[in-house]
């Protein structure tokens, strides 16, 4: 009996080597949430891969296969999941479902108004509505989907409970700094609206009280009356940078380009690297919106 408190030093640390949990996520930078949130304790796969279009995309047969063993699948609204998640739940009955989106009020996906303009903003739909999903755009949107994963985790593996809630304390902080840093630097901008092909930006917009003018609208190429207007609005709005998503065709921002004598400049709403991602998109909208020398 003197050895029992050996072999139960000795099988203790197999206690914490558990299996992580399979999680599955829309887009990259939902990974990165998770990965930050859970660490070791969490496998976590994005269904789209870099450089893949998020609005086309359909998940391949080993995703499939893959997602059947998952312990946990994160949705956020895109386009694919409405056809995808009821089949990805008949193949894993047992695979726990969260909406990112959970009280959190949605912005249409063409929305083109800023903060503080009530007298253009259009109806707001809640989450069992079709919305905007690039919910991850604005970093304290991100907190908040952070602290959903935090407690979903917990459910599922209260073991480790109160690693979750410690890595999310931090995630936030990190979160909340990133805000003030970029409130900071888009503070007092010569213009405030910025032109984009894909409306993948109206969260960070609305966050920092900026207008994004999208090109692309309803999901659809713009015909040539709406590239008239799109670029009489950029000449008035003395707009010289036209932002393209690198999965986007760059015809038509191209096209604006010339007209109004700019340039196309790639920013990425999927990147997963999301805190140098935002940091460097802040960069890119505050110097387009300077004035030509």
């Amino acid at each position: 009996m003197r050895y029992l408190p050996m072999w139960l030093a000795l099988l203790w640390p197999l206690a914490s080597l558990a299996a992580p949990l399979e999680v599955f996520v829309s887009v990259l930078p939902q990974a990165t949430f998770v990965a930050r949130v859970g660490e070791e304790h969490v496998k976590v796969s994005a269904l789209t891969r870099p450089g893949q279009n998020h609005e086309t995309f359909e998940p391949t047969p080993q995703q499939v296969a893959d997602i059947a063993r998952a312990d946990l699948f994160i949705g956020i609204g895109m386009p694919f999941e409405q056809a995808w998640l009821p089949r990805l739940r008949a193949a894993n009955p047992r695979m726990r479902v969260l909406d990112a989106r959970e009280g959190i009020d949605l912005l249409p996906l063409d929305h083109h108004d800023h903060e503080g303009d009530p007298g253009h903003a259009g109806p707001v739909p809640t989450a069992d509505e079709a919305g905007d999903p690039h919910l991850w755009t604005s970093p304290l949107l991100a907190a908040r989907m952070s602290a959903s994963i935090r407690d979903t985790l917990a459910e599922l593996d209260p073991a480790h409970a109160e690693d979750y809630g410690r890595n999310q304390a931090e995630f936030a902080a990190e979160l909340a700094a990133l805000d003030q840093e970029i409130r900071l630097q888009l503070k007092d901008l010569p213009s405030r609206t910025f032109l984009v092909f894909h409306p993948a930006w109206g969260y960070f917009a609305q966050a920092y009280g900026l207008t994004q003018v999208p090109i692309e609208q309803g999901g659809k190429e713009p015909g040539a009356r709406t590239l008239v207007t799109l670029i009489e609005q950029a000449r008035r709005d003395q707009i010289r940078v036209v932002f393209i998503q690198p999965q986007s065709d760059p015809r038509f921002a191209e096209q604006i380009a010339r007209a109004i004598g700019g340039k196309v400049i790639a920013i990425d709403p999927l990147a997963p690297d999301y805190v140098a991602n935002l940091r460097a998109v802040a960069r890119q909208i505050a110097a387009a919106s300077m004035p030509n020398p």
